[in-house]
C-alpha cells in the first residue's frame, strides 16, 4: 500500500515571486536548473515529476517530457505511476533524466540513482537537485540532506561522471530563508516583512556569494561507462 497522499498540491514555478515564502530558495534553484538545462536533449524522464514545474524550462531542449511519480499530482500531470526505485522502462530508453527535490524523500536513494543510470543511453545526462538545508517536510518521508561531496560520492558510486555541482545560494540566502521559516505562522508573519527579508537577503547574497553555506545543489552528471 502506498502511504503517500494522492493529489497533493505541488510546486508551480509561475507562483514564485518576491512575496513567496521560498523565494530565496527558488530564485537560485531555478537559475541553476536553467543553466543546467543546456545539457538536456532527446527524450527526458522526469522522476518524481509532480506537476512538471520545469517542463517549460526544458521544452526547447528535449523532444519528449515523460513524468513518473509514486502518486498522481494535483493537476494530473504524472504520465506513469511507479516507485522511483522500480522504473517500468527498458534499459537505455532516455537521453536525459531529471530528478528535482526528490532524492531526500527516497529511503533507498542509491537504487534511485542506479535506476536513473539504467534507463539512460550511453552519454545520457542526469540533472539532479537536492537540499543541504531545509526543514522537515512531507513527513515521515524525509530521510536525507546532502553535501556536494556526498552527491559526488553517490553518483560516482552509481557509475556516473560528474560534470558540475552548483550550490544554489550562499550564507545570506540561507540566513534569510531560515529567518522566514522562523517567523512563518507567528505574530510577525506579515507579507510586507516577507518581501523585505527576501529583497534584503537576495541583495546580500548576490554581493557576497559563498559556497560552503548553502540550501541546495544542482548536479549534472553523464553516463559514460557501462556498469552491469
Amino acid at each position: 500500500m502506498n502511504p503517500r497522499e494522492k493529489g497533493v498540491a505541488r510546486l508551480d514555478s509561475s507562483e514564485v515571486n518576491v512575496a513567496h515564502h521560498y523565494f530565496l530558495h527558488y530564485r537560485s534553484l531555478f537559475s541553476d536548473l536553467r543553466k543546467a538545462s543546456v545539457y538536456a536533449h532527446g527524450r527526458l524522464l522526469d522522476i518524481g515529476c509532480g506537476n512538471k514545474p520545469f517542463e517549460t524550462m526544458f521544452a526547447d531542449r528535449v523532444r519528449e517530457h515523460i513524468g513518473c511519480d509514486i502518486v498522481q499530482s494535483s493537476k494530473c500531470r504524472v504520465n506513469v505511476i511507479c516507485p522511483a526505485t522500480e522504473l517500468p522502462f527498458v534499459d537505455a530508453s532516455y537521453d536525459t533524466v531529471l530528478i528535482t527535490q526528490v532524492i531526500e524523500h527516497v529511503a533507498d536513494h542509491q537504487s534511485l540513482l542506479r535506476e536513473a543510470f539504467r534507463v539512460l543511453q550511453d552519454n545520457g545526462v542526469l540533472i539532479l537537485s537536492g537540499p543541504m538545508y531545509w526543514p522537515l517536510h512531507e513527513e515521515p518521508h524525509d530521510y536525507f540532506r546532502f553535501t556536494e561531496y556526498g552527491f559526488r560520492f553517490l553518483l560516482e558510486n552509481s557509475g556516473f561522471d560528474v560534470i558540475e555541482i552548483e550550490n544554489n545560494g550562499g550564507k545570506w540566502a540561507l540566513c534569510g530563508q531560515a529567518l522566514i521559516h522562523t517567523i512563518s505562522g507567528s505574530r510577525l508573519h506579515y507579507e510586507f516583512l516577507i518581501r523585505a527579508i527576501n529583497r534584503i537577503f537576495a541583495y546580500l547574497d548576490d554581493r557576497h556569494p559563498t559556497r560552503s553555506d548553502t540550501m541546495n545543489y544542482v548536479v549534472v552528471a553523464r553516463k559514460t561507462r557501462y556498469r552491469p
